[in-house]
């Protein structure tokens, strides 16, 4: 059965991918342009089920005019799909406090906007699916991306809070977090902070480069994630959670490892600080 997807940011990259296979599948996908002129592009993948509509998820006036044009010209909204985002890459003291303003902004408070815009309409329904975009540095830390990771362990905890608010609605939420895919993400979609303090040269200079090296040979096929997407829209019970990429796989993997080793090296002093067992007074203790 045909369903109605929206989708942010569809000019290029996974957003495009997605829309493409969501398409292929013969669904309506209403998708979110930035630029008037890259409309027409869009509406050209398949005249009739493809609806490009302007939006700039930060403006969030305008993610609720869009939505409830969804859903009174083209159909009512199955699937979101909140796509739209970028990259800063820079250490966190050469990076601006307005570097991390304007990430969390498009980043996490965009991403919120378009969901609060849909829920009503999904929870009167009592059914759909929300697919937030995430990353591998939205569950484990990686060097040199902090404020861009930091906005997606938000993405993933804000995703997994929902899931568990609306899945008495029918309502299933999924956040992927992604490896590296061969898109424009480390080129035209990432902000790069200017080097200021050459302290970073040994540890920031080889992580800079080597992105930079690898952006256009990335192991990530967006085709491919666009198919393991629609396998998780198509499964009874989908994930909260997906990791998407090989890389992702493994440093994901390392990285909650580290912390599991934290934890259980510090098992003891984390116990400490509860009230001893047999103390039954249970007031504030100054």
């Amino acid at each position: 059965m045909s369903k109605t997807f929206l989708i942010t940011g569809v000019s290029s990259g996974l957003g495009r991918a997605f829309a493409r296979e969501v398409l292929a599948a013969g669904h309506q996908v209403v998708g979110t342009i930035r630029k008037p002129e890259q409309i027409p592009e869009f509406e050209a993948l398949a005249p009739g089920h493809a609806t490009g509509m302007l939006l700039d998820v930060t403006d969030d006036h305008a993610v609720t005019a869009v939505t409830d044009r969804v859903e009174r010209e083209v159909g009512p909204i199955e699937v979101l799909i909140s796509n739209a985002g970028y990259g800063v890459e820079g250490t966190v003291e050469e990076s601006s406090m307005d570097d991390l303003r304007r990430q969390f902004d498009v980043n996490v408070h965009g991403t919120v906007a378009v969901i609060k815009a849909v829920l009503p309409f999904m929870r009167r329904r009592r059914r759909g699916h929300i697919v937030t975009l995430s990353s591998m540095a939205g569950l484990t830390a990686l060097p040199g991306v902090a404020f861009y990771g930091a906005s997606k362990f938000a993405v993933e905890g804000i995703s997994a809070s929902l899931a568990q608010e609306v899945a008495p609605f029918g309502i299933h939420v999924t956040s992927l977090a992604l490896g590296s895919f061969r898109t424009d993400w480390a080129g035209r979609s990432m902000v790069r902070v200017p080097r200021s303090i050459p302290d970073y040269d040994t540890v920031f200079g080889p992580i800079r480069a080597a992105r930079k090296a690898n952006d256009g040979n990335q192991t990530g096929d967006p085709a491919r994630a666009a198919k393991a997407l629609m396998t998780v829209l198509d499964a009874e019970d989908p994930p909260v959670h997906l990791v998407l990429g090989s890389d992702a796989l493994r440093l994901i993997q390392q990285g909650r490892q580290r912390l599991q080793n934290d934890i259980d090296a510090w098992a003891p002093l984390t116990a400490s600080t509860d009230y001893p067992a047999d103390d039954t007074d249970t007031g504030p203790r100054t």
